[in-house]
């Protein structure tokens, strides 16, 4: 098994990892900050000892983008294919694989018509994901307790609950369905997000970014290389190795996506 760190939850197609030349010095616009080469983003990983990423999508639309990623970084790059909860009523799901989820925050879901929905196209991919026997990568926002109890009822086993906010005790039944949680490196200023961490075993934690969102500074763009402060912040809080948090969430990693080759 590869020695090194798997982020599990990442957006590289993202708009903010397109490829955009630096400005020259003669330019004379009054913006000189740049995104850089999205090759460099992958190289920066793996010198963080990053060994895989697993790309998520949010819309049909970036599933051609990160086809093309994993093709580019073979045995780096890996799709995860699947459709945000705030994105599915009309797109075509027959070839979504494995980003889903509820969002029930006020502001997307304040109706009960518009939760249901929500649960409706969240069904239909976990359907999917059983048919083609592919683990689940779920957004959970607002939505913790009927994420987790539309999946048991579905009969999910290999699922991902990324940057996961429920309660403990929400969390302990996803726990004892066999379900795995992962953290983004913003989690070290929530101190609710702590708590969490500290109740769910390390053999049910894996590491994620979630880039380009969710950093430690939100001005800034999050990149895949920053997963070790999430490795550091879960090592600290469980009072064990940097060593043991990234052997053990990089075997968690393998076990649920078992496509993964590195």
């Amino acid at each position: 098994m590869a020695r090194g760190f798997i982020d599990c939850h990442c957006h590289m197609s993202a708009n903010e990892f397109t490829q955009v030349r630096k400005l020259p010095k003669s330019s004379t616009l009054l913006c000189t900050s740049y995104l850089k080469d999205l090759n460099d983003v992958i190289l920066r990983a793996k010198k963080a000892g990053v060994k895989a990423l697993v790309a998520v999508t949010e819309g049909a639309g970036e599933f051609e983008r990160v086809i093309k990623l994993s093709k580019v970084y073979p045995g780096f790059v890996f799709p995860c294919f699947g459709i945000h909860p705030l994105q599915g009523s009309g797109q075509d799901l027959h070839s979504v694989k494995i980003q889903i989820g509820l969002d029930f925050t006020p502001w997307f879901a304040q109706t009960t018509q518009e939760r249901d929905e929500q649960i409706k196209v969240f069904i239909k991919q976990l359907e999917i994901s059983k048919e083609l026997d592919l683990p689940v990568n779920v957004h959970s926002r607002s939505a913790a307790k009927v994420t987790i109890t539309t999946m048991k009822e579905q009969g999910i086993r290999q699922a991902l609950l990324h940057n996961f906010a429920g309660k403990p005790s929400v969390a302990m039944e996803g726990v004892q369905a066999g379900f795995c949680f992962s953290f983004p490196p913003a989690v070290v200023r929530n101190e609710q997000r702590a708590k969490l961490i500290k109740q769910i075993p390390l053999e049910h934690i894996c590491l994620e970014t979630d880039s380009p969102a969710l950093g430690l500074n939100k001005d800034v763009r999050n990149e895949p290389q920053n997963i070790m402060i999430c490795c550091e912040y879960i090592a600290k809080l469980k009072g064990v190795s940097l060593d043991r948090v990234m052997e053990v969430t990089t075997q968690n990693a393998f076990r649920l996506f078992s496509k993964l080759k590195v």
